[in-house]
């Protein structure tokens, strides 16, 4: 740790538990280089909120939670999602009132977080407010942003039966599995939304801005398709270097492969990296981090005119994750 040192201006665009172990990679990273206070004004987190629905009254924001709760330190690293230690009791009784989804488990400690929430939202509160409430708790290292303050939820028109149906993102994803065959994936209301306060002046200030290993499709799909974020990422001044969510032609976690399919995507590290696109190309990347595993695939991302990065991708604990985010800032020359 060398104090004073002039830490990057990082930006990441981040969901899931992808996007959470990433981020604790950001921060680590950058407190080596400086220290806490330093990198956690060098940190901007923009959160995908496409995952986000209201349920049992309450308002919930499954991506904002998993990254701020990791970032706390009080994630279940084991599920990968919810509160360490949770119990499950109000989540059993609103059952036997036959509330809520059966399917869909609100912990006890969590189902705090959203009452909380749901409170400040009625008081009036942006959800980019409701987050700076949250970070008077639990001083996170990092400025988190949700990608907008609207509410754009993600549906899920599937086919089922022969006949198209739409469901809510969480209940294709965790109740069905990802199991009937997704037609489109859409935001209603996005059109119309605009970024959260904060997110186009911290694009535009960045040195880096690095795009999580996290589900192109509905993860960082609905970042991308809030008005405006695009255009800044392709007119931002700093290097814009991806992740690769894909090691050794698999999906790392989820059904990532499910969803690039139903866009017409190959699961593969390269397709991913073609699906984002070269910033000298009217996409958006100007380098991409991939697997030691899809080394031999380095060579058609760089025809993209994205310059390739080999490095490993697992990110099995922090200093894992450090280590990636350092491969990654390398590649911006930072």
């Amino acid at each position: 740790m060398t104090r004073g040192t002039v830490l990057p201006r990082v930006v990441v665009l981040a969901g899931g538990v992808g996007g959470s172990k990433f981020s604790l990679g950001v921060r680590a990273a950058l407190t080596r280089r400086a220290d806490a206070e330093a990198a956690a004004s060098a940190i901007t987190i923009v959160v995908n909120t496409g995952d986000d629905l209201w349920l049992s009254g309450v308002r919930l924001q499954p991506d904002v939670d998993s990254i701020v709760y990791a970032l706390a330190g009080v994630n279940d690293t084991e599920r990968g999602w919810g509160r360490a230690g949770d119990s499950e009791r109000v989540n059993h009784e609103l059952q036997e009132w036959g509330a809520g989804w059966p399917w869909f488990t609100l912990g006890d400690l969590d189902l705090g977080t959203h009452l909380a929430r749901t409170g400040w939202l009625r008081d009036g509160l942006t959800p980019t407010e409701v987050i700076g409430r949250m970070e008077q708790r639990w001083p996170l290292g990092a400025r988190l942003l949700p990608m907008t303050d609207a509410e754009v939820d993600t549906v899920v028109t599937v086919s089922d039966a022969g006949a198209e149906r739409p469901l809510h993102f969480q209940e294709w994803w965790t109740r069905y599995r990802a199991s009937l065959t997704p037609v489109r994936f859409e935001n209603p209301g996005i059109a119309a939304a605009a970024p959260a306060p904060g997110v186009l002046d911290a694009i535009a200030g960045a040195d880096v801005v690095l795009i999580a290993p996290s589900n192109p499709v509905v993860s960082i799909g609905p970042i991308l398709a809030v008005p405006g974020i695009r255009d800044a990422l392709r007119a931002a001044p700093g290097t814009v270097v991806g992740v690769s969510p894909i090691i050794g032609g698999r999906i790392v976690r989820g059904m990532a492969d499910v969803c690039l399919a139903a866009i017409g995507v190959e699961t593969s590290s390269a397709a991913v990296a073609g699906h984002y696109g070269a910033r000298t190309a009217d996409g958006l990347l100007d380098a991409w981090v991939m697997a030691e595993e899809d080394a031999a695939a380095a060579g058609d991302v760089d025809r993209l005119g994205i310059r390739s990065v080999v490095a490993p991708l697992w990110m099995r604990d922090t200093g894992a994750s450090a280590a990636l985010v350092e491969a990654a800032l390398g590649a911006a020359g930072r």
